[in-house]
This record gives C-alpha cells, sequence and structure tokens, in this order.
C-alpha cells in the first residue's frame, strides 16, 4: 500500500497561520489587519513581538520590563565577547548588518548567553512545579544537580554581583510585577545556594529568565523575544571601529604572541 509522501500537501502552497501579505491591499497579522485593526496596529514594537512569537498580547507593563532589560544589558564595550566581533567586523570594513547578525549568533553561547536563559527558565518553571507538588527550593536544586544538569544563571565572569537587578527589580516593584512566582523563586534560588556556602550568586539571565517564566513564555519563545537585548550595545562597538584605521582594534603584533614550538627554520623551495 502506498502513502502519499509527507511533503506532498505542501507542494504549491504556503499553509500559515501567522498571517500573510497582499500588496496593495493589506498585511495580516496572526489573524488581524496589520494597518486597521486595532487589536496589532496600536502595539508598540516590543508588544508586537511577544504577539507575533506566542499568538497572546502581553500588558503594556511587562512589556515595558523586557525593554528595559534590553536597555539596561546594551553595555557599548567592544571587550565583551559578542560585542567584540561587531566591533572586529567594523575593523575589516564589513558591512553593518553583516557585523550585527554575527555578533548576534555568537550571542547564544551556553554559558551566557540566550541558551543560558533558555535554561534558567526551563528550570524555573520545572521548580516551581515540583515545590507546587511538595518539594523545598533545597530539594529541588539537589534534584536537578543530581541530574546531571547545570544551574544556569547563578554565577558570572568577572564580578559576583550584578548591577542590572537593583533596578529592574525597583522598576518591577513600581509596576507591581516583582512579585511573580518565578521571580520569587529565583531569588530563593539564590539564598538556597548562599545558604550551602556555594559561590554562584544570581546573574541577571536568572532575573530575566524569571520573568519571562512569569509573564508566561516558553524557554523557546522567551529565546527569540529576548534576541535584541545585546543590540544596542553592538551598534556603537561597530561604528567606533569603523572611525579607528582599518586593524586597529585589538591588534596583535607577532612579539606579541607567546611560542614555545619549532624555531625558525628553513622550509625546502621557500625563498626568502
Amino acid at each position: 500500500m502506498s502513502h502519499p509522501h509527507p511533503l506532498q500537501a505542501h507542494v504549491g502552497v504556503l499553509r500559515t497561520r501567522v498571517g500573510g501579505a497582499f500588496p496593495g491591499s493589506r498585511a495580516v497579522f496572526r489573524g488581524h489587519d496589520l494597518h486597521q485593526d486595532p487589536t496589532v496596529r496600536n502595539l508598540t514594537w516590543v508588544e508586537l513581538c511577544a504577539f507575533g512569537i506566542t499568538g497572546r498580547r502581553i500588558t503594556r507593563d511587562q512589556a515595558r520590563v523586557i525593554e528595559t532589560m534590553w536597555v539596561w544589558t546594551s553595555y557599548p564595550d567592544a571587550r565583551i565577547w559578542n560585542n567584540r566581533v561587531a566591533a572586529l567586523a567594523g575593523t575589516t570594513r564589513s558591512t553593518p548588518n553583516l557585523a550585527i547578525s554575527a555578533a548576534q549568533a555568537v550571542s547564544e553561547a551556553t554559558i551566557y548567553g540566550r541558551r543560558n536563559e533558555y535554561r534558567a527558565l526551563a528550570f524555573f518553571r520545572w521548580a516551581h512545579q515540583r515545590m507546587l507538588a511538595g518539594a523545598t527550593v533545597e530539594q529541588a536544586i539537589d534534584e536537578h544537580l543530581r541530574a546531571g544538569k547545570r544551574l544556569a544563571g547563578y554565577g558570572r565572569p568577572l564580578a559576583s554581583d550584578d548591577e542590572r537587578i537593583a533596578p529592574t527589580m525597583a522598576l518591577a516593584r513600581e509596576l507591581g510585577l516583582a512579585d511573580g512566582p518565578h521571580v520569587r523563586l529565583c531569588f530563593e534560588v539564590d539564598r538556597a545556594l548562599q545558604a550551602q556556602g556555594k559561590p554562584l550568586r544570581m546573574n541577571f539571565g536568572a532575573l530575566t529568565s524569571a520573568f519571562g517564566a512569569d509573564f508566561g513564555f516558553t524557554p523557546r519563545e522567551y529565546g527569540m523575544m529576548h534576541f535584541p537585548a545585546f543590540v544596542g550595545g553592538m551598534q556603537p562597538c561597530y561604528l567606533e571601529a569603523l572611525d579607528k584605521p582599518p586593524g586597529a582594534v585589538f591588534p596583535t603584533p607577532c612579539d606579541g604572541v607567546v611560542y614555545d614550538g619549532e624555531p625558525a627554520r628553513d622550509w625546502p623551495g621557500a625563498v626568502r
């Protein structure tokens, strides 16, 4: 008995639930007329992104917290790993889009980038359910670690404290968003780790992931939602590199390289 190829139903047609463009007429965004329907036409950029990713509306205050976290993560320092890529692209005279795209690609770093927040949000959602079932925060942490998993969102290179946490929580308290279950949990985990003598303080990745969980995002959704978080810091690094001579960003002279391999030697057929 023959079966139709699984791709056959998609040949010659785009089946979509997210929308479509009808040039000269209208554009549809998740079932709503983008230019006429107040459901979408009056959204802010952050709100529209959230609606596009999840199909759900977030509140304006939630959008403000998310956007503010983007602002407070935009550090124009070319020494930061992803900004360095943008700056190096500038020093080689790459185009703006290529530079920022490359910098964004390495922003998915496992230890302190998007993948870290993916795991942190997944942990908070799981741990919250375990605690609703009767586990303590210490038991949830122990179970997580015994399963061979890392505790994403705790520990930070170079500094133990994170300067972004206090102002973010101040804004969240002002907006009435500081007491969600996952935000409370991320601080409980921090206190539990300190009580156990573990040198892992909460970093901003934990807090932003906890807000993502409280706002109803899945790990995958929030990874997409938080995509622009570093862009504001990348662009100045790229532009400043353009203002310098080509190659002037982090140049390394030959005598700046420590080499302990074979000494200089003749290569057969080489011309000096």
